[in-house]
């Protein structure tokens, strides 16, 4: 999976490490969730925790361990936007090397109703300019 449109680095933490000496399976999804905050903010302008996302998709495929001192670089790319969800694909990489695969996928909703709803147009224009950038 070749995916470089948006990138970020992850910072590797003691207590991400298991007894195995590599980051535990389980804390790939919070570096997901750290690059989709990163990709929100950077090219959205809004931090995940002002808007009313909830995560309804969540998939990996892990290819390699990531060692303590590896550093870590999360490519994602949303390719294609529904009504109301922003489906992303990532690659995590360690030392350059993928890690694993993952996708992703956010859908807005109405905090009063829980209902999704539609994502606004300036998402979709700044989406659309960071893909040809």
């Amino acid at each position: 999976m070749a995916v470089d449109q948006y990138e970020t680095e992850i910072d590797v933490r003691l207590r991400d490490v298991d007894f195995m000496g590599h980051v535990n399976n389980a804390v790939y999804a919070t570096y997901l969730e750290e690059a989709r905050e990163a990709y929100f903010a950077d090219v959205l302008g809004v931090s995940l925790t002002d808007v009313e996302t909830v995560l309804v998709s969540l998939s990996i495929e892990y290819d390699r361990p990531i060692e303590a001192d590896e550093n870590v670089t999360i490519a994602l790319e949303v390719s294609e936007l529904g009504t109301s969800s922003v489906p992303m694909t990532y690659e995590v990489r360690a030392d350059g090397e993928t890690a694993a695969t993952a996708r992703t996928v956010q859908v807005l909703v109405d905090p009063e109703t829980g209902d999704s709803r539609p994502l606004p147009s300036e998402w979709r224009s700044r989406i659309e300019s960071s893909r040809s950038a």
